[in-house]
């Protein structure tokens, strides 16, 4: 296979650990492998961008500028993305960019001036994977206690699994 044009990542829970509708910058940890597989992309020439669901807004958990106060620790802490893109609508809204429809990703690829089908998106649940599906992207699960047995057990099938983002970054062709 290729090696994708560009990345997108899952925020809570790939890039950063997840505490639920968080809108506290303060508490953005990266997870452990993001820094450095993040920079083996960067070095690589490849654009890195950042597609999440943050129905916490829909829910009247979180406002718009809580979600872009995390957003930038995020930036601070791991370095420029090339794209953002964030949902806030609820599950039942029936938006075309919530994961796993491929809103975000189609719109993140087209800011990007990539095909689709030159994309890869890493994300720790289904609707990662199934939004790169929808999206004609190609889709890394990196998974984490959230993660449901029969995810991992359908993205090991299709070689698509792995066990932290350095080893996403590898699954892609940036091994080195």
């Amino acid at each position: 296979m290729t090696r994708p044009r560009a990345v997108l990542f899952d925020r809570d829970g790939t890039l950063v650990v997840d505490v639920p509708y968080n809108g506290d910058p303060d508490l953005v940890v990266p997870v452990p492998t993001a820094a450095a597989a993040l920079a083996r992309l960067r070095a690589a020439g490849v654009p890195v961008g950042v597609v999440s669901n943050q129905s916490g807004v829909a829910r009247g958990l979180l406002d718009p500028a809580q979600v872009a106060a995390v957003n930038t620790r995020v930036g601070e802490l791991l370095g420029p993305f090339a794209d953002w893109r964030w949902c806030p609508h609820g599950a039942d809204d029936g938006c075309g960019c919530r994961k796993p429809a491929p809103g975000m990703v189609l719109a993140a690829a087209a800011a990007l001036g990539v095909a689709p089908g030159e994309v890869a998106v890493v994300g720790d649940i289904a609707a990662d994977v199934g939004a790169a599906d929808a999206a004609g992207a190609r889709a890394v699960l990196v998974p984490t206690a959230a993660t449901r047995p029969e995810e991992v057990d359908a993205a090991g099938a299709r070689g698509i699994l792995a066990d932290d983002l350095l080893g996403a970054v590898a699954l892609l062709g940036f091994d080195s």
